[in-house]
């Protein structure tokens, strides 16, 4: 008889939120981990610590520019580099021992160390195999690099590097205008760092709304921030004083460089997949080193599953955390399920930006018939107050029907706002049904409240 219902290899969003809740729905369950800590890289060196420092540089921003706006008169704060990063590793501290407890309450077994996959059924860690009904791979993924770009995590670093520089540069180029680069860039150029981001691509946050894209590069570049867009990096060299960027822009061919202290490279992340022994299981793979998966997570062999970063789709914590829900749920003998196609997607710079659904340009491809309803928050009377009023927010729905096809915000807590969205496009509501919904005043969230508006007779306060 095997000692457990299901083991999960990797404790990160997808991994622990899915032992929880197989452990909630009565299942025994084991976590194989090897870090220190649980929360993967979201919670570690991710998402979370992330999120501290942008919290953190945002307030100093504030004090720069707003305070005396307001009549808070004095002498701005300095910068303790040392304390800030303390302060964020608290952060993680408390969360990732939060995590800790949930296993304890809910009776998950951590088994310390890094797993493989000896046989179906079977988890090595160490020199120890324990047997299992059921294998779930939560191992998440790690940041891809490009040909000619050695990473050291000391002059050439990726997000894991950048929040642990021991101290602030003068001078960073990051490589790549994703999410990644744009929040770490802004939170290195509130504190002062000259930051130019050089993108492949003709524009930034590739994928995203074109209209959104187009805003929010100015503001960014309000902010400080350079941009040299359509460009190929060509490598990375370094020397004593730094490192210098080789790139060729694409529709000139014209090459230059770039010479900086640090260097981030923020183009992309890939399936961390290896030392697993998937191969000599005959796990099919896909061609970009996801693990290939049924409908309900299986792989190809029998009682091995795969969720999160591993798998196809896109890389963010709460669509793992959704896959772990469902796998458990289906492992239980319920029926998971994840819509995809209502995955929200959050920049959490200052303003905000957040979507979800399909863009104007998809839309188009695809042949739909949309309208869009645009509000500015300059229009909002809360944004103003707090010296928020660039960014909008955009509501695409069906000419025909008016069913809510996607939204698009740009501003003061879009990564919260867009959640009514995701929720109302859930249950199949009409912009209509938005813009007939109270909302408090004076909140934010009026401003999508406008947006459904003008996807009918107009906005009022535009």
């Amino acid at each position: 008889m095997a000692s457990f219902d299901v083991i999960y290899i990797g404790a990160g969003p997808g991994g622990y939120v899915s032992a929880i809740r197989a452990a909630q729905l009565g299942l025994k369950v084991a976590v194989v981990e090897g870090r220190e800590t649980l929360g993967g890289t979201c919670l570690n060196v991710g998402c979370i610590p992330s999120k501290a420092l942008l919290h953190a540089t945002h307030l100093l921003h504030e004090t720069h520019e707003n305070f005396a706006k307001m009549g808070l008169i004095g002498a701005s704060p300095k910068v303790d580099w040392a304390k800030m990063l303390g302060y964020k590793d608290d952060v993680v501290g408390q969360n990732t021992k939060g995590i800790e407890f949930l296993f304890k309450k809910n009776k998950v077994t951590w088994i310390k160390g890094w797993g493989s996959i000896s046989a179906p059924g079977q988890v090595k860690v160490g020199d120890e195999v324990h047997e299992t009904k059921n294998i779930v791979i939560a191992t998440g993924s790690e940041a891809s690099s490009l040909p000619g770009v050695t990473v050291d995590e000391k002059t050439v670093i990726t997000s894991t590097g950048a929040l642990t520089l021991p101290k602030i540069p003068k001078t960073m180029v990051v490589i790549g205008a994703g999410v990644i680069g744009l929040e770490m860039g802004s939170v290195y150029a509130r504190l002062g760092t000259e930051v130019t981001v050089i993108e492949y691509l003709d524009a930034i946050t590739p994928g995203m709304d074109a209209d959104l894209a187009k805003t929010f590069q100015r503001i960014l570049s309000k902010q400080g921030l350079k941009f040299i867009l359509g460009a190929a990096v060509q490598g990375v060299t370094t020397g004593k004083k730094g490192a210098t960027v080789a790139y060729k822009l694409r529709k000139t061919d014209a090459e230059a460089s770039l010479e900086a202290e640090v260097v981030l490279v923020a183009t992309g992340r890939k399936p961390y997949t290896s030392g697993l022994g998937l191969e000599a299981l005959g796990v099919e793979m896909l061609p970009r080193g996801q693990i290939k998966t049924d409908a309900h997570f299986q792989t190809n062999i029998k009682g091995i599953y795969a969720i999160g970063d591993a798998i196809v789709g896109p890389m963010l914590a709460h669509k793992a955390e959704d896959d772990g829900m469902a796998v458990a749920e289906i492992l239980a003998g319920k029926h998971g399920h994840v819509n995809y196609g209502l995955v929200p997607g959050v920049i959490y710079t200052t303003p905000e930006v957040a979507n979800v659904g399909k863009t104007e340009e998809q839309l188009k491809e695809e042949g739909i018939a949309y309208k869009a309803g645009k509000f500015p928050f300059m229009g909002n009377a809360r944004a103003k107050a707090v010296f928020q009023g660039d960014g909008f927010v955009k509501i695409l729905a069906d000419a025909s029907t008016d069913r809510i096809l996607g939204a698009h915000i740009i501003g003061p807590m879009a990564g919260d706002l867009i959640h009514e969205i995701c929720v109302a496009m859930e249950f199949g509501a009409s912009a209509q049904d938005v813009a007939l919904t109270s909302h408090a005043h004076p909140t934010y969230s009026e401003a999508v409240r406008e947006a459904a508006l003008a996807c009918g007779d107009g906005a009022i306060h535009a």
